[in-house]
């Protein structure tokens, strides 16, 4: 089937943000007692919360302080963190590349409405992309294919007519439970052998990279 929608995710993708959101868990972790790295905890990130935090927090514990904890570190987040996001190079013009190709793109990301509201203005992006799906429009974040299957219901698009961009194995893993593909770039923190092992198709250094190669990449075929 040709090749008709893409599925985006947005932190380490489009933002480089992914150093930040696991510092915020860390300093979280920390803060109520857990034993936490950057180095274990940058490796989750793309995850939903109620994924990564078991990795993190004894099974006893987490049922009573999760809500807690994930408000401690929202708070943390958009206080010391969001602003200082900004967007990788190239990130808008690969995205109207995309559309001069005729591609309907959709955000699919673990992240929350408010926020992408937030990253997609400095994006510059509300023009590009038609449709949004976040962990709210979800009943179960990455790495489970629920907000991909839900992307793919809103555009009306067969999973064979989509392709997937992100830049963690959760991504890969979750597109590939809904049967879409996905297309990686390593500027999430990833080594390309990772990425491919995880079942990414094709693994850029970068959207710059991806934005250079563009006409040999597998949105183009």
């Amino acid at each position: 089937m040709a090749l008709k929608a893409v599925l985006l995710d947005m932190d380490g993708t489009l933002l480089d943000s992914n150093s930040f959101h696991a510092e915020s868990w860390v300093r979280t972790l920390n803060h109520f007692g857990f034993a936490a790295t950057f180095e274990a905890v940058v490796k989750q990130i793309g995850k939903g919360g109620e994924y990564l935090l078991p990795m993190f927090v004894p099974e006893d514990k987490l049922k009573r302080m999760e809500k807690e904890i994930n408000a401690y570190r929202k708070r943390l987040f958009h206080r010391e963190y969001i602003d200082r996001i900004v967007p990788f190079a190239d990130a808008r013009r690969l995205l109207e590349m995309m559309r001069t190709r005729g591609l309907r793109i959709a955000v699919a990301t673990s992240g929350e409405k408010d926020d992408l509201e937030a990253f997609k203005t400095l994006l510059k992006i509300h023009d590009l992309v038609e449709e949004d799906v976040t962990a709210d429009d979800a009943e179960r974040p990455k790495p489970e294919p629920d907000i991909f299957e839900a992307a793919l219901k809103t555009l009306k698009v067969d999973a064979s007519g989509a392709l997937a961009l992100g830049d963690t194995p959760w991504d890969v893993e979750a597109a590939k439970k809904a049967g879409v593909r996905t297309v990686a770039v390593q500027s999430g923190g990833w080594r390309k052998e990772e990425l491919e092992e995880a079942g990414a198709i094709a693994v850029y250094v970068d959207v710059a990279d991806l934005v250079r190669n563009f006409d040999a990449s597998p949105f183009a075929r």
